[in-house]
C-alpha cells in the first residue's frame, strides 16, 4: 500500500491524525489504466461531505492533483484508491488533510450473496465517514451466523443498505432502489444513470425486507462493482445472471477520466 499525503508521501506524523481519531470522510475508487468511473461524482461527495462535517470546501483540483501525485510517482496503473478528508491540527494553513492511499485493486465476489439482516441505521448515514465499527461489527455477527454479509433494515422492515454497499431490486422489468435514509453510493447514481440512458424503467421507493423473496431479483452495488443476492435471513431469491450484464451495459454509458 502506498499513502500520501496532502500530494507527498506520508510520515508517520502524518498519519497520527487518521490514524488515532475517528474524524473525517472518505470515498474509494477503483483505478483502472489510470481512469475513474465517474470522478467528479466522488469529488462532489468530497466536497459536500467536507462542508457538511467541517464548514469547508474541498476545492477538486487539489484531490486531482494529489490524486494524480500518488499515481505517477508509483507508477501504478490499477489500485483501489481511497480518498480520506480529516480536520489538519498540524497545519493552521491548510485545514483539511488530505490521505491518498493506493492498494491493490478488487474485484466483486463470485457466486450470489447470503445476506443476514439487522435493525440497524449507521449515524449521519447520508455521509460516508470514517466511523465505521458498528456496521463492521454487524458483518462480522452476519459471517458468524454462516451469511456473507450484513444487511440493514429499520424499525419497521424498510430497508436500508448494506454493510458497505447499495442495493437494487429487479423484477424483470423495472429496478427499484431503496428511498430510506443511507448513504446514495456513486456506483448507484452511476447505474441509475446509465439504466436511464438505456430506456430501463426505475423507481425509487420504500422497499420492505418482506418483498426480498423468490419473486424477485436483487444485486449490491459498490465500488468493487455488482453482486446478485441469492438469499435474505433463509429466503431464497431469483438469480438472474442477464441482470448483471444490463448493470454491466449501463455502466458502459457512463465516462471514464483519465488521471494521470
Amino acid at each position: 500500500m502506498a499513502l500520501y499525503w496532502n500530494g507527498r508521501p506520508a510520515t508517520l506524523q502524518d498519519l497520527a491524525v487518521p490514524a488515532l481519531r475517528n474524524d473525517g470522510h472518505f470515498t474509494t475508487f477503483q483505478l483502472r489504466e489510470r481512469a475513474v468511473l465517474g470522478l467528479d461524482l466522488h469529488l462532489q461527495r468530497l466536497d459536500e461531505a467536507s462542508r457538511a462535517l467541517f464548514g469547508i470546501g474541498l476545492d477538486p483540483d487539489r484531490v486531482r492533483a494529489s490524486l494524480r501525485a500518488a499515481v505517477v510517482e508509483t507508477g501504478v496503473r490499477d489500485a483501489t484508491v481511497r480518498i480520506t478528508v480529516v480536520p489538519s491540527a498540524l497545519d493552521a494553513q491548510v485545514p483539511l488533510g488530505l490521505l491518498v492511499a493506493l492498494s491493490p485493486p478488487a474485484e466483486p465476489g463470485v457466486g450470489p450473496l447470503r445476506l443476514r439482516s439487522f435493525v440497524f441505521q449507521r449515524d449521519t448515514p447520508t455521509i460516508k465517514h470514517v466511523g465505521t465499527f458498528a456496521q463492521f461489527q454487524r458483518q462480522r455477527l452476519a459471517r458468524e451466523a454462516g451469511a456473507d454479509d450484513a444487511l440493514f433494515v429499520d424499525g419497521q422492515g424498510e430497508v436500508v443498505e448494506g454493510s458497505v454497499w447499495n442495493l437494487g431490486l429487479w423484477d424483470g422489468v423495472t429496478v427499484a432502489w431503496p428511498q430510506a435514509d443511507a448513504l446514495r453510493g456513486t456506483r448507484e447514481r452511476l447505474l441509475q444513470a446509465g439504466l436511464a440512458a438505456l430506456g430501463v424503467p426505475q423507481a425509487v421507493r420504500p422497499v420492505m425486507l418482506a418483498e426480498l423473496d423468490s419473486g424477485m431479483a436483487a444485486f449490491t452495488c459498490n465500488a468493487r462493482g455488482q453482486q446478485l443476492i441469492g438469499d435474505v435471513d433463509g429466503r431464497a431469491l431469483t438469480v438472474d445472471p442477464g441482470l448483471l450484464a444490463l448493470l454491466d451495459r449501463a455502466l458502459g454509458t457512463q465516462p471514464r477520466t483519465v488521471v494521470a
